[in-house]
């Protein structure tokens, strides 16, 4: 399994001189498996570039895996060219909206309507196949098998584990911790907590030992308190988690629009000073990077 990271950014594209080094564009993985399949993970910004290249290859076959759908994550999808040609076949993964009532491609194509995109989704050229899939429900495509998980996020959102011969790799999207609403001298403080307690020990389980795991991380610690429920985890929840679950390699990903690679860099060489970190090896996401599995 080879992954490619297309995209690193998180909320919205951010190119310029301050952002070379770790990239500008929102999120997008790109996966290889051993089987010789492609799947791409979210199609942030990040997935323009991917598409670009994909043609020097045609017919293009590949399974697109949507964390969510917020636009940071699905904002590059009109202008991946290989769906406007004919030909080409994406399969498309995704969950349904049970807030809004939606399927995976209503929410897709309302960013392709006249109003938004000069481009409908229906005149788009390529073989386009939605599938709204389930927590829990795995996806065999070729060697590799990707189940879903779901994340604490403002909006239905999954994690995505993949398991390709004998190694695994798990991708976040956007997850901040869960969070208990009541004080401690609420009533319903105790009850609430061992929901919260249960919905984490859930995602340890599933992660669990995996070999590399990409995860939200957009906010320090300091910066948390004022950003509260806008659904994004920080450095030190991250380290926590990787201790936990036993993770062999983390890449903190999901970088704020606000940070520069200075500050990334800064940022990054005081948690690795701390003392008693987790044997994990720890890695700033950046754009470019390859990961062979």
């Amino acid at each position: 399994m080879k992954i490619t990271m297309r995209g690193v950014r998180g909320s919205i594209p951010v190119p310029g001189p301050d952002t070379v080094v770790y990239g500008g564009n929102t999120t997008c993985h790109e996966i290889r498996t051993t089987s010789g399949h492609l799947i791409i993970l979210d199609g942030g910004s990040g997935i323009r570039q991917l598409g670009n290249e994909l043609l020097a290859n045609l017919p293009v076959k590949c399974h697109i895996f949507i964390t969510h759908t917020h636009w940071d994550h699905i904002q590059g999808l009109p202008f991946f060219i290989p769906l406007f040609i004919p030909g080409n076949t994406m399969d498309i993964y995704g969950s349904f909206d049970p807030v809004y009532m939606k399927d995976l491609r209503s929410i897709l194509s309302q960013q392709m309507e006249y109003c938004y995109f000069p481009v409908r989704e229906c005149e788009l050229a390529a073989t386009i196949n939605y599938h709204n899939i389930r927590e829990g429900q795995a996806v065999q495509v070729g060697s590799a098998t990707v189940t879903p998980i779901l994340t604490n996020h403002p909006v239905l959102n999954y994690g995505y584990k993949i398991e390709d011969s004998g190694k695994t790799f798990f991708f976040t999207g956007d997850y901040e911790p869960p969070v208990n609403i009541y004080d401690e001298e609420d009533e319903e403080y105790a009850g609430y907590q061992q929901l919260v307690d249960e919905q984490q020990q859930t995602l340890i389980d599933f992660v669990q030992g995996v070999d590399v795991m990409v995860a939200d991380s957009q906010y320090t610690h300091e910066e948390y308190p004022a950003k509260t429920g806008w659904g994004h985890g920080t450095f030190e929840t991250n380290i926590r988690l990787a201790r936990l679950a036993n993770i062999k390699e983390f890449y903190f990903t999901h970088h704020d629009p606000m940070r520069t690679d200075a500050q990334l860099d800064e940022i990054f060489s005081e948690i690795m000073s701390r003392d008693n970190l987790p044997d994990t090896v720890f890695h700033l996401a950046k754009e470019g990077t390859v990961i062979e599995l």
